[in-house]
């Protein structure tokens, strides 16, 4: 009893402990908020959803999720095992080039895709024009579909699993593939029953990312009027005016991206891959030519066309044509609006990141690591989830402060947190967080704990050995956070729609009004503007992978 006594004393004077624990309990506490909207249930919501849109919601959001996961897992494992195992003429460019479909926004890919495949568009009138047909007498496929909607998510979705495919490949060793070859196998086989079940964590974590991804999309099935999570959450809250029934949805939905995170864990239990020998050596390409050559070519660039190189050039034949008038100090004002919220996020989640990576490497226990990797699971939790947990403390926050403030000054404060971008901030900063810590987790633990001492030994503080050791060490690092999530902001669409300020809007909420007014062509310019910022980050991250594995080679 004393000794937890003396534990309680000591977490209250130390400095470090609070300043990490106080900010975590905020960013943690939307989700918690949501999660506890659930031990008071309303039964006649419920009873009514179970009448009428429960089962498509659940139906549609499992099927799109699995739908996408299936396609990711076959398209990204494909194009890694296509890159690493053989060497064709592009190879080298499409290691980073099929990354670029990270960049596109689901939703504007949808958007480009509708305009494209439309009975308007250019595929059907050139289909009636060749054949004289007319409306009625041809079957198309339709795009505003769930199976549409699978298409365009995995088209920009196959990267996460693509990328950490081709890493798990690049670990292993040649002296599988020669066992392999010695036991009778082919390259099939090699690839089915050696390569793959090798690469197995790493293709299962890509999937799992893809998948979160599909259960937080909004802007996509929204346009393509499929019923899932997300769009129940803003019909509930929006149009029934129910918050907490919303809140409950939204508990629900964190349930299922729970369960996907708990079925990817328990999916690598007890399972352990290690290399025998001494000295392990990367298998070499096999060298291909010919028609082979032009198959495996037109293999890798099939996905790039369809996932950027189309909705590229659509969007841009739009912009040519009628976007350039939008181009006026409405669409500058839009500009300074996402860069701004951007920026400032970026900037507000970097120093948290900065704080608890310090923070873990100054307090290397549970006591530290628990709060940070609670409040770090914001990416798996959707944006709509965060925004209607962000919404629901802060505005009773505001109610309070203002009730106060008019009983005892008579001042009318209106609603300083829920109202303002401080909301958006925080939800953004929960969300995103991840990205940045992930960043400087990693640059920290490159730099040794001899540096540490050796500052201390020149009589610097904590602080001190940041500033003028760590930070300058860490610089690559903390710019490839600042971009991450700067860009990460710009693209996020379903926690903006919810929290922003009134008479904000931003380049992501305008593409998504405008190509909900079927103005897809007035759509374009703001879509390419997220576009041609999201490509950055996107090469760097190439770049940085291309580099990180020559330097460990």
């Amino acid at each position: 009893m004393t000794d937890r006594i003396f534990s309680f004393k000591n977490a209250l004077t130390d400095g470090w402990r609070i300043a990490v624990w106080v900010p975590a309990f905020v960013l943690a506490l939307p989700v918690l908020v949501v999660l506890s909207s659930v031990a008071d249930p309303q039964w006649q919501l419920w009873q009514h959803l179970t009448d009428t849109v429960l089962s498509s919601y659940v139906v549609n959001s499992l099927l799109l999720a699995l739908g996408v996961g299936l396609g990711t897992m076959t398209i990204g494992t494909g194009l890694a095992w296509l890159c690493h195992h053989f060497e064709f003429p592009g190879r080298r460019q499409f290691e980073w080039l099929l990354l670029l479909p990270m960049a596109m926004p689901a939703y504007i890919i949808a958007y480009s895709y509708t305009g494209f495949l439309d009975f308007a568009g250019p595929v059907q009138s050139l289909l009636r024009s060749l054949f004289d047909w007319q409306y009625g007498d041809y079957y198309f496929p339709e795009i505003r579909s769930l199976g549409g909607a699978i298409v365009m998510l995995t088209l920009v979705l196959y990267p996460y699993v693509f990328m950490l495919a081709r890493n798990g490949f690049r670990e292993q060793s040649l002296s599988l593939y020669e066992v392999s070859q010695a036991l009778g196998m082919g390259p099939v086989a090699t690839f089915f029953k050696v390569a793959v079940p090798m690469a197995r964590p790493a293709i299962l974590t890509g999937v799992a990312l893809a998948m979160m991804e599909a259960f937080a999309d909004y802007g996509t099935v929204q346009y393509f009027g499929v019923s899932t999570f997300t769009t129940g959450i803003f019909r509930t809250w929006f149009g029934m005016g129910n918050s907490v029934g919303a809140a409950q949805l939204a508990a629900l939905l964190t349930g299922f991206v729970f369960i996907l995170l708990i079925l990817e864990k328990y999916s690598r239990r007890k399972i352990r891959y290690y290399y025998q020998g001494h000295k392990q050596i990367t298998a070499r390409r096999q060298r291909v030519r010919g028609a082979w050559a032009g198959f495996l070519f037109a293999c890798c660039a099939l996905p790039l066309t369809l996932g950027f190189i189309l909705p590229v050039l659509m969007l841009s034949h739009w912009v040519f044509y009628t976007g350039f008038e939008q181009f006026d100090s409405e669409f500058i004002g839009l500009m300074g609006n996402s860069f701004l919220l951007a920026g400032v996020t970026a900037m507000v989640v970097l120093l948290l990141a900065l704080l608890f990576s310090y923070g873990k490497r100054l307090r290397p226990n549970s006591r530290i690591r628990w709060p940070i990797n609670t409040a770090s699971l914001g990416y798996a939790v959707p944006g709509t989830v965060i925004a209607v947990g962000c919404l629901l403390p802060l505005s009773w926050l505001d109610h309070r402060i203002h009730g106060l403030m008019a009983s005892w000054f008579g001042i009318q404060t209106g609603l300083i947190f829920s109202g303002t971008l401080f909301a958006l901030v925080l939800a953004y900063s929960i969300r995103f967080l991840a990205v940045s810590l992930h960043q400087i987790d990693t640059g920290l633990e490159r730099i040794r704990p001899s540096m540490d001492q050796a500052g201390r030994s020149l009589g610097l503080s904590p602080i001190g050995i940041l500033k003028r050791i760590h930070l300058p060490i860490l610089r690559p690092s903390v710019l490839a956070a600042l971009l991450l999530v700067f860009v990460d902001v710009l693209k996020e669409l379903p926690a903006t729609l919810i929290l922003r300020p009134f008479n904000f809007d931003t380049l992501a909420v305008k593409a998504y009004e405008l190509a909900s007014d079927e103005r897809l062509a007035d759509a374009a310019l703001p879509s390419l503007a997220i576009l041609v910022v999201g490509v950055l980050p996107v090469i760097w991250l190439s770049r940085a992978i291309e580099a990180t594995r020559k330097g460990y080679q």
